[in-house]
Order: structure tokens, then C-alpha cells, then sequence
């Protein structure tokens, strides 16, 4: 290792310190586990309740449609107020969101505590990577490495959750997967109060009219509207509801007129057009996603239905795409790759969507599992990926809002393949209907990888050096972290150059 290499080792150690990289990385773990552990909880809520499991699946859609809404809310509230102040808001949020859910006695308190805790944990990635982007700018520490843990973690507990859920609801009860988050947010709470930089005092509020304007609260309500009736309508499939969709469209309507004229707009549309690398990351995000979860629950209710499987089984057998995904994210975000592995996520997904149409139910289960560990694969390289694209397009004062749009787009694209998987086993999970998952994914994959390869403004790397900003790559404003005279890293905004 040459003194220069050391020396950017010792620099990333210091500011990414194993404290401050556990704090963030346990806060990732917030929403992913908290959208599947409520799974395996649906049938013993609705049995103490005395409702069907399709009303009880409210529990499930709330918490989508929260944190939809919430992650570039919580990214903009982060960049008002200062990261870890929305950091600690959203753990208390958290804890709210489990005492909430572990005293209610009816859906609808269920439902106001999947809310809490859909909002709560979107708090914590918006406001983790505004943190590291800051650290690595006042540093000159490569983020890669924390960064890759986020996903690493994020990956690991979206399926942990499921055998976390039922190994709770066998031994406690449903109600052990809300008051779970208890403990937990305590832990966060110190965690980040004691290991997070401390936030500078915010500018003056101004009233709360200004402050309404700069937090752009009717564009939040306005965009929650839209998503809600889109979902709704979703869900409705394949009796639809053309109400709602009515509905949502003149709620989106009403959302771009008014984010058009917003002067602190959530959903800058100007700027995405304007942006369109960032644009694209996040349609390549949603389809990546849509892919992902059609995958993940189409297979388990296909293996369900024609091998006879329990559903504890089948949920084992899709344990190595996770698995899969987090051992390939480390390495490639240490090397702060981003393009060359998402064009092989892209052709990856290509070819396990098509693999999906040649499967039938007497294919070797090894065959299955392998299928699913190369979709794991393709899932770790493309959020990896994405991620690492939108910390380096994103305008520096707004990646708390940008990275809080990615996870929006990664649920919508989750939202999408649940509303395709009841279209297609509209009559049960079959052969054909696996067949019909893959009719729509081959498309959708194949237009991810053509949107990955004739990308041009897709940097290689994470860094943004100066031939970046000159070649017209890095977003307007992007900061490259220089050298000084004195050897320290210092700041220099590349459009001075």
C-alpha cells in the first residue's frame, strides 16, 4: 500500500468511524424490516380481530404509501432542520409507532401506527446519506464503504424480517412486531445522540406561513393524495376502480401545477427535466425494484401453490437472493463503482427473466434457488449502483431529497409488482401465471438495460473530479474535494473552475 493510499484509509477511518457508520447502517434497517416482518403477522391480526386477511392487508399498503410519501419529505425536513435532528424525530416517531400498534385494539389504530412507523423510519436513509455527503466534503473521506453498507443491511433485513415475524408471532404474539420497535428506537435514539455530528442552529422559521412554503407542505399532501389513490387502484386490480385512477390523475395534475409554481418545491420538476441523468436513475431504480419484489413474492406463492411448500419454506428459499445481494455490494461500493455495475445488473435481469419463462413445477428446486441468488445479484449491483449514481447527480444541497425520491421510486416499482402478481394469479399461482410475471419483466428489464448502456452521462465512478464537471457529467454545483497546499482536503465547488 503506497503513503497516499494510507493516508485516504486513515482519512475514511476518522470520518466514517465504525460509531457513526453503526448508527446509520442500524437506522437502514428500520423500513425494510418493518415492510415484511407485519407479513407473517396477517393472519393472527385478523383472527383477533375477526376480519379476512384482504382487509387486514391495509397494514401492509399503509406503510408502503407512508414511506412513499415520507422519504424526500424527511430528505427535505433533513436540509431545513439539520440530519440528525429529523434522525431523532424519526426514532421517536418509531417508538410512537410500536407503543401505538402493541395497545390497539382495532385496524385502524393499527393502520394510524403502520403510518407512524412509516414515517419514522424514512427518516433515517435521506438523512444518512445528507450526512455523508456532508462528512465526505468537509473530509475528503470516499464514501464508498459506508455507503455500501446501507445497502448490504437494507438487503439482509427486507428478508429477515419475514422469519423475524414469525419467530415473534409464534413465541409473543402479533402484537411482539410492533412493540419491537420500542427497544430498538431507544437504542437508535442514544445511539445517534451520542455518536452523530451535532446539527449547526437552523435558520430563523420566519412564520409559519414561510415555513409552510419552504417545506412545501401542500406539494407533500398533495403528492401522499396522488400515491394514495394510484395504490388504491392498484390494489383494486383486476376489478378495477377507474374512480381512483380518475382520482389519482387530478391529483398528479394538481401536484405539477402547483410544484411548477412552488418556490421551495419537494418535487422539483424543472429540475428533473432539466436533470435528466437523475431522472433516469430513478425510472432504472423503480424497474429494478418492480423486478425484484415480482420476483421475490411471485416465486414463494408459485412454490407455495405447485410444490406444496409451507410458507416458512418458501420464504427460506428465496434467503439467498438477499444473500447474494449484500456479499456483492461491499466490494463494488469500496471501489466507488457505478456504471459497469449497473449495466451488469441490467443484463443480469434480462437473463433471469427470461430463465423465469423456462421454469415450470417440475424444475429442480436447486435450479429455482440458483435463479434467485443471480436476481440477489442483479438487485445488490443495481442499488448499489443507483445509490452511488444519485449521491454524485444530485445537486450537493438537495441529496437528502434526492435519495428520498429513490426510495419512492423503489416502492412505487414494489407497489407495481404487487398489483401484477394479483393480475396474474387472479386464479391462483400456476405455471402460466409465472409465465405471465416474466411476459411483463422481459420488457421492463430490457428497457433498464437501455437505459443503463446509452446512458452517457453515467459516471464510471463515484468521485466527481474536475474531468467530470467538464464533460458535462456531474450535476451543476458538484463539489470536488481537492488537495490544499497545506495537505488537508478542502472544498472547491467545481463550476468555479
Amino acid at each position: 500500500m503506497t503513503a497516499g493510499s494510507r493516508d485516504s484509509a486513515a482519512i475514511t477511518q476518522r470520518a466514517f468511524s465504525w460509531q457513526f457508520s453503526l448508527t446509520l447502517v442500524l437506522a437502514a434497517t428500520f423500513n425494510p424490516v418493518n415492510s415484511s416482518i407485519v407479513a407473517t403477522a396477517l393472519v393472527p391480526i385478523g383472527e383477533a380481530l375477526g376480519l379476512p386477511v384482504g382487509r387486514v392487508a391495509v397494514l401492509v399498503t399503509s406503510l408502503y404509501i407512508a414511506s412513499a410519501v415520507a422519504q424526500p419529505a424527511m430528505g427535505r425536513f433533513a436540509q431545513r432542520f439539520g440530519p440528525r435532528r429529523v434522525f431523532l424525530a424519526g426514532a421517536c416517531l418509531v417508538a410512537a409507532g410500536g407503543i401505538v400498534g402493541a395497545a390497539a385494539q382495532d385496524l385502524v389504530t393499527l393502520a394510524v401506527a403502520r403510518v407512524l412507523l412509516g414515517i419514522g423510519t424514512s427518516a433515517g436513509f435521506p438523512s444518512a446519506m445528507l450526512m455523508i455527503r456532508r462528512r465526505a466534503e468537509d473530509t475528503g473521506a470516499h464514501p464508498g464503504g459506508v455507503m455500501g453498507a446501507l445497502v448490504a443491511a437494507s438487503q439482509v433485513t427486507v428478508l429477515l424480517g419475514l422469519p423475524l415475524g414469525g419467530l415473534l408471532v409464534s413465541a409473543v404474539g402479533w402484537r411482539a412486531t410492533f412493540w419491537i420497535n420500542i427497544p430498538l428506537a431507544v437504542a437508535l435514539l442514544v445511539m445517534a445522540y451520542v455518536w452523530l455530528p451535532a446539527d449547526g442552529r437552523p435558520s430563523s422559521l420566519g412564520g409559519v406561513r414561510r415555513l409552510v412554503g419552504e417545506l412545501d407542505l401542500l406539494g407533500v399532501s398533495l403528492f401522499g393524495a396522488a400515491l394514495t389513490l394510484l395504490v388504491s387502484f392498484l390494489v383494486s386490480l383486476p376489478a378495477a376502480h377507474w374512480v381512483l385512477l380518475g382520482g389519482a390523475l387530478v391529483a398528479v395534475a394538481l401536484l405539477v401545477g402547483w410544484e411548477l409554481r412552488a418556490s421551495n418545491p419537494l418535487v422539483d420538476i424543472r429540475a428533473l427535466l432539466d436533470n435528466r441523468a437523475l431522472t433516469t436513475t430513478y425510472l432504472r431504480t423503480g424497474g429494478g425494484m418492480l423486478m425484484a419484489y415480482a420476483v421475490m413474492y411471485g416465486l414463494t406463492q408459485w412454490l407455495q401453490e405447485t410444490r406444496q411448500l409451507s410458507a416458512t419454506t418458501a420464504g427460506l428459499l428465496i434467503v439467498p437472493m438477499s444473500a447474494a445481494g449484500a456479499l456483492v455490494t461491499r466490494p463494488v461500493a469500496r471501489r466507488g463503482l457505478v456504471k459497469a455495475p449497473l449495466v451488469a445488473s441490467a443484463a443480469l435481469a434480462v437473463v433471469m427473466a427470461v430463465a423465469l419463462v423456462l421454469l415450470t413445477s417440475t424444475t429442480p428446486l436447486v435450479l429455482v434457488i440458483a435463479i434467485t441468488a443471480v436476481v440477489g445479484v442483479s438487485v445488490g449491483l443495481a442499488t448499489v449502483g443507483n445509490q452511488a449514481a444519485v449521491f454524485t447527480q444530485a445537486d450537493p444541497e438537495d441529496t437528502g431529497i434526492a435519495a428520498g425520491l429513490m426510495r419512492t421510486s423503489g416502492y412505487i416499482g414494489a407497489i407495481a409488482s404487487g398489483s401484477i402478481i394479483s393480475v396474474v394469479f387472479r386464479e391462483g399461482p400456476s405455471d402460466a401465471g409465472l409465465h405471465g410475471i416474466a411476459d411483463i419483466l422481459i420488457p421492463v428489464t430490457v428497457l433498464v438495460l437501455l437505459l443503463t448502456v446509452f446512458d452517457k452521462r453515467l459516471p464510471r465512478r463515484l468521485d466527481t473530479p474536475r474531468a467530470l464537471v467538464n464533460e458535462g457529467i456531474a450535476p451543476p454545483g458538484a463539489t470536488e474535494i481537492v488537495t490544499g497546499t497545506n495537505g488537508r482536503p478542502r472544498n472547491r465547488q467545481a463550476d468555479d473552475q
